[in-house]
């Protein structure tokens, strides 16, 4: 495998990337890069109607997230590592899932064009969770924000990141099965998924599956 220096976590809401993410950078001295989810000013009306709100959401994080990759093309002289938690492709999963008619069309036209732009990650880490898991994480951390989440959402969205990551090539790519494990109280938890991350003999893809 080549050198791993930029790290993207990826996952449903609720699966851990932020903390995983954060705690990772902590450990490398990373530049640590967050989606900032909280800026978009359409959100929690999405969560409330999705249909009346997709479009403008969509397109704020479209650009949102674009204006802030893009400043990873500039490099860090004081740090080796790179740890983000999203990819810039996942905007992909939220449009073809929310978007119809002309407004995808228009997001269609946007979207390459903004994409060649940017740096890709040298390992991306999908978080896997079930949908019982994501809802209780959802639930415990109780934003605000996501009190209009239902259950159905996230199975909805559940379904589309396990299709997106299914085909996806783009980069190397570790799925993580995270149901049974909480690398966010549990230190050897947290060892043990840093090793697989770093582990010199993994393939392109791999699937890591470990114990609770």
């Amino acid at each position: 495998m080549p050198e791993i220096n930029y790290i993207a976590i990826e996952g449903v809401i609720g699966a851990g990337k932020t903390s995983l993410a954060k705690k990772i950078a902590d450990r490398l001295d990373a530049n640590f890069i967050v989606e900032e989810f909280e800026k978009n000013p359409f959100l929690e009306s999405f969560y409330e109607d999705r249909k009346r709100y997709a479009f403008q959401t969509q397109m704020f994080f479209l650009i949102n997230r674009y204006e802030q990759q893009k400043r990873l093309n500039q490099g860090d002289l004081f740090s080796k590592f790179i740890v983000s938690d999203y990819i810039f492709e996942k905007d992909k999963i939220f449009a073809y899932l929310n978007l119809e008619g002309d407004e995808l069309k228009l997001y269609e036209a946007m979207f390459p064009l903004l994409e060649r732009d940017l740096r890709k990650p040298d390992l991306v880490v999908f978080l896997q969770s079930s949908v019982d898991r994501l809802m209780f994480n959802i639930k415990k951390r109780g934003r605000k924000i996501e009190r209009s989440i239902t259950r159905s959402y996230i199975s909805e969205l559940s379904e589309a990141y396990n299709n997106f990551f299914f085909k996806y090539n783009n980069t190397p790519l570790l799925i993580v099965n995270t149901t049974e494990i909480d690398f966010v109280k549990k230190q050897k938890d947290f060892d043990e998924l840093f090793r697989q991350i770093f582990r010199e003999d993994r393939g392109f893809i791999e699937y890591f599956n470990p114990e609770s």
